[in-house]
């Protein structure tokens, strides 16, 4: 099975939320399917972003039946999981166009070789630009917002620059810890750096 078709069998078992389906109609018509999911690092190629997608909420699942047992759906609900899962990095899409960069082969001789680049039509940061993007199609809970909104953990800007507000995150949110988690395993254990 693809990327794409485990993604579409994993919402629809899971997500029944009003405007879910105007969700997925926008995934369709926008590049998530086809899109990197990230520039030049992990899953940088055409349909990583779906795969990583993927790759999260299956992490995010064995999380959380470690943390939890395997009762974990008492904690959160499966829906909750496959929207924090599977839709966590919308803000990625249509963010990247293909490019070239000059690289030197292994006779020392320059050649082009093709990669993505970052253009970023709204830039209104990462995790909370997910949640901003979700939120026009349908109500999140708040832990699923906080979740995708401090999915970058460590790594988000706003951390970088002095915030500790995500320590009270995590502390009061589990979940969205594990999901940071998740998405820390599945992009350092699961998906590869092209070379």
């Amino acid at each position: 099975m693809d990327a794409k078709d485990e993604f579409l069998d994993i919402f629809y078992d899971n997500i029944e939320r009003d405007g879910s389906e105007k969700l997925l109609e926008w995934l369709e018509k926008s590049d998530f399917f086809t899109a990197p999911a990230s520039a030049r690092r992990h899953s940088a190629y055409k349909g990583g972003l779906c795969q990583h997608s993927v790759n999260v909420y299956k992490r995010f699942v064995k999380l959380l039946q470690m943390e939890f047992g395997e009762n974990w759906q008492k904690k959160i609900s499966p829906e909750s999981v496959a929207i924090m899962g599977l839709l966590h990095d919308v803000c990625k899409v249509d963010t990247y166009v293909e490019d070239f960069r000059n690289v030197k082969d292994e006779y020392g001789n320059w050649v082009k070789k093709p990669c993505y680049k970052i253009e970023d039509s709204l830039p209104y940061g990462h995790g909370e630009k997910s949640v901003y993007i979700l939120s026009a199609f349908m109500k999140l809970t708040r832990e699923e917002a906080l979740a995708i909104n401090w999915h970058m953990g460590e790594f988000d800007q706003r951390v970088q620059n002095g915030s500790y507000l995500i320590s009270d995150v995590f502390y009061k949110y589990p979940t969205c810890f594990l999901l940071h988690l998740a998405d820390l395993s599945a992009t350092y254990l699961d998906e590869e750096v092209p070379e």
